[in-house]
């Protein structure tokens, strides 16, 4: 039988999968809260109990589909070969991460916070968590060769960078943009010729790839 803190920790779960399902169909503005515990199938005072605001509420549910996201790339990248080709399957991987409806509830949230003081803080936390994740999550997959110490360019400003304009394409899809397809078809080549020419590090063989 399920103790108390396994049935919190589900009707949390519960909770914040209904938010990020909400943000995604409905939008920031329409989603509320009555409406989500009614999708998690919960009472309005089990939801309240778990997040008194909205603002805490849709903070915490990109929080936790965020978290879940860097996971399913971590595992996924850990099943391509080692090698040049890494890389490569690395973008194409962490594209596809801004296809779906975590990114479109990521949006709504960040539009949103622009105007909303309550939901600001929230969003800025997340952000910086998110920025912590990748920088880990790229450190782990693409170490520097054994001896060597990361550059700051290497460490810091490769994964911004690839993240910068990952999101700025992903906009530009939830936008309805006519040139978005081609335009990420384009951009997402260039990307993959850039890390073609950065020095990676593959574990298969110690050396420093070209």
């Amino acid at each position: 039988m399920p103790t108390q803190a396994e049935r919190s920790a589900t009707t949390r779960a519960k909770l914040l999968d209904a938010t990020a399902e909400c943000l995604a169909e409905l939008g920031y503005a329409r989603t509320s809260t009555t409406e989500v515990a009614r999708r998690a199938g919960v009472s309005r005072g089990a939801q309240l109990h778990h997040f008194p605001t909205k603002a805490e509420l849709v903070a915490a549910a990109v929080d936790h589909v965020l978290e879940r996201r860097v996971e399913e790339f971590r595992t996924l990248i850990a099943t391509v070969p080692d090698g040049p080709g890494r890389v490569e399957a690395a973008i194409d991987l962490l594209w596809s991460m801004f296809q779906g409806p975590t990114f479109d509830a990521w949006y709504e949230l960040t539009t949103a916070a622009r105007t909303d003081p309550d939901l600001r803080p929230h969003v800025v936390r997340v952000a910086d968590l998110l920025d912590e994740r990748v920088r880990d999550v790229f450190h782990d997959l693409f170490a520097p060769p054994p001896g060597q110490v990361a550059t700051p360019i290497y460490h810091d400003v490769a994964p911004a960078f690839l993240f910068a304009v990952l999101e700025g394409l992903a906009t530009q899809r939830v936008t309805g943009g006519t040139r978005a397809g081609p335009n990420a078809e384009k951009v997402l080549a260039a990307l993959k010729y850039l890390a073609s020419e950065f020095p990676i590090h593959t574990p298969s063989t110690g050396e420093v790839q070209p």
